[in-house]
């Protein structure tokens, strides 16, 4: 009888780009420490991850951190960005901000 049949070499798994690593850690810190700074790496890197990974032409993996990291990076990056616009329509306006007057004085 041939044991040979039976030791097959698993299939190689493409290492993960580094950058989609870094997307995904960005994210996160995005929605736990610095929700600019985080949500703005998450998304520049994340999109250079996919590109990265595009081009390896299957050598790289990672796609789904880099999505995770992209995802993240957008849900946090949005809300700030509205409450920004809010906050300085109120100032053009002449709306009193409490905070910011606060501030002020």
């Amino acid at each position: 009888m041939n044991d040979n049949i039976y030791q097959q070499t698993p299939p190689s798994v493409p290492p993960n780009s580094t950058m989609a690593m870094v997307s995904m850690i960005a994210g996160i810190v995005g929605w736990v420490l610095a929700p600019l700074i985080g949500s703005l790496v998450a998304i520049i890197t994340g999109h250079m991850a996919k590109r990265e990974i595009r081009e390896s032409a299957g050598q790289l993996g990672g796609d789904g951190m880099a999505t995770a990291g992209l995802v993240l990076g957008y849900l946090q990056i949005i809300p700030s960005v509205l409450c920004i616009c809010a906050v300085v329509i109120m100032l053009a306006m002449g709306v009193s901000v409490p905070f910011l007057d606060s501030l002020m004085q």
